[in-house]
C-alpha cells in the first residue's frame, strides 16, 4: 500500500490555476465558476423583470439563486408532473405576499411557493441539481426546487428549459425573507461526476480527507462506502455545549445579514453526559462531526444520510461543500480540515445519540478543473471555513454565562 501523503506536502497539493488542467475528468464533472459565469445570460438567465445575475452569486462550483417578488402561500406541496406549476398554484394558493422592499414574515408551519429570479435554457447533456444553502438548513427553513414537468424535486433532466420555483417551509421559527435573498444553490454537471470507491481511496492516498486532532486519519481508519463515500461520525465529547436545540415560540428570524440576533433568543445549549444525549421528538438540533473534513480544490462533496434502518432521525437539509472547503495551501497556517455541521430532527420517539456513532456519509464529486476561487476565497463577510459547532451567520456568537 502506498504511504499516506500529508496534505501539507506541496507535492500533494493541486495547482490553483484559472484554467482546467490535467485533473480534468475523463467521465462526468461538475462545472466550476468560470464555466458557470460563461453561461450566465444564455443557459442561466435572469427571469423577466429580474436584475442581472451578479458575481456575488457565483461560488466555486455552484451558483446561488435568488427569491422573486411574490410568495404564494399554498395548502400543500406538490410535484409538477401531472399539471403545470401555474395550474397547481391556482388550485392551492390561499394567500399572496409581496417580498419587495424589506420583505415579509413567512410563518412557521406553513408552505410557500416562490418563483426564482433565474431560469434555465440548458444544452442537451447538461443537467441541474439544487440544494439549500448552509444558512438555510441551519435556520431550519425547509426548501426544495421545482422545475416544470419534472416529477422529482431538486433536479432537472438534461437540457431543461424553463422557470424554477422554490418551495419554502419554515419549521422552527417564523422567518423574514425579501426579494433577492438566496436560500438555495444550483449545480450543473455533464455525465455522472461521482467518484467510485476506488477513485476516492486513490484521492485519500494523495491528500488525506479526514483529520482528527493534529493528524489525518490513516486510510485503515476510514470506512469507504461501496457507493464512493466516506462514513463519518457524530462528535459530542470535547464540546460543551455539544449541540443546540431550537426554542419554540421565538420571534421572527431575520434571514439576511450577519449577527442579526442573539443566539440565546432562538437556541438552547445541549450537553452530553458521558458522550450521550437524548433527542426529543420533533426537536430540531445542530451538531457537528467528530472528524474535520477536507475538500481538495479539484473536488466538491455532498453530505448524505446513512441508512441505519431506523426512522427516528432526519438529518442534513443542506449538505453541499464547494471546492476547497477545509483545505489549505501548502505552508498556510491553521488547522487542516473543517468540521461538518449537522442539522438533525428527531421523529416519533425520544432517541439516544452517542459520540462516535456513524451519522452521515460524504460523497465526493469530480469537477471539470480547479475553480478560479475556491470556497470562501475573496468572499465579502464571514464564511464557514473555520467553523466548528456553528450556528447560521445571522446569529451572534454565543458566550456561556459566567458562574
Amino acid at each position: 500500500m502506498p504511504p499516506t501523503t500529508s496534505s501539507q506536502d506541496p507535492a500533494a497539493q493541486p495547482t490553483l490555476a484559472g484554467t482546467a488542467s490535467a485533473i480534468a475528468p475523463l467521465r462526468g464533472a461538475l462545472l466550476v465558476d468560470r464555466e458557470l459565469r460563461a453561461l450566465c445570460g444564455t443557459q442561466i438567465q435572469a427571469a423577466p423583470g429580474a436584475s442581472a445575475i451578479g458575481e456575488q452569486q457565483i461560488q466555486a462550483s455552484s451558483l446561488d439563486l435568488r427569491l422573486g417578488p411574490i410568495a404564494h402561500e399554498i395548502r400543500a406541496g406538490f410535484l409538477p408532473n401531472a399539471a403545470p406549476i401555474e395550474q397547481r398554484l391556482a388550485e392551492l394558493e390561499t394567500a399572496r405576499i409581496s417580498l419587495e422592499g424589506s420583505g415579509a414574515v413567512l410563518q412557521r408551519g406553513r408552505v410557500y411557493l416562490v418563483p426564482l429570479e433565474e431560469e434555465l435554457a440548458l444544452e442537451p447533456g447538461l443537467r441541474a441539481s439544487f440544494n439549500p444553502r448552509s444558512s438555510t438548513g441551519r435556520c431550519d427553513v425547509f426548501t426544495r426546487v421545482l422545475s416544470a414537468s419534472h416529477p422529482r424535486f431538486n433536479e432537472t433532466p438534461p437540457g431543461h428549459r424553463g422557470r424554477l420555483w422554490i418551495e419554502i417551509a419554515p419549521l422552527s421559527f417564523p422567518v423574514r425573507l425579501a426579494r433577492g435573498d438566496r436560500l438555495c444553490q444550483l449545480r450543473l454537471s455533464r455525465g455522472d461526476p461521482s467518484l467510485t470507491r476506488e477513485e476516492l481511496i486513490d484521492e485519500y492516498r494523495r491528500t488525506p480527507l479526514c483529520w482528527r486532532g493534529e493528524e489525518p486519519l490513516a486510510e485503515r481508519e476510514v470506512r469507504f462506502s461501496d457507493d464512493g463515500g466516506i462514513e463519518l461520525h457524530l462528535g459530542l465529547q470535547g464540546r460543551d455545549p455539544c449541540g443546540w436545540r431550537a426554542k419554540q415560540g421565538s420571534a421572527a428570524l431575520q434571514f439576511a445579514g450577519e449577527s442579526q440576533h442573539d443566539a440565546r433568543d432562538f437556541w438552547e445549549p445541549v450537553h452530553a453526559h458521558q458522550g450521550r444525549s437524548i433527542l426529543e421528538p420533533g426537536g430540531f438540533y445542530i451538531f457537528a462531526s467528530r472528524e474535520r473534513v477536507v475538500i481538495p480544490p479539484h473536488l466538491a462533496a455532498e453530505m448524505l444520510p446513512v441508512d441505519l434502518g431506523l426512522g427516528e432521525l432526519r438529518n442534513n437539509y443542506a449538505g453541499f461543500f464547494d471546492n476547497g472547503f477545509g483545505w489549505r495551501r501548502a505552508g498556510e497556517a491553521g488547522v487542516r480540515g473543517t468540521a461538518a455541521v449537522l442539522e438533525v430532527r428527531a421523529h416519533d420517539v425520544p432517541f439516544l445519540i452517542e459520540d462516535g456513532q456513524v451519522f452521515f456519509r460524504l460523497s465526493y464529486y469530480r469537477a471539470s478543473g480547479v475553480p478560479e476561487r475556491i470556497y470562501a476565497e475573496g468572499r465579502a463577510g464571514n464564511s464557514y471555513r473555520d467553523q466548528d459547532l456553528s450556528l447560521a451567520r445571522t446569529f451572534r456568537s454565543w458566550q456561556a454565562p459566567k458562574p
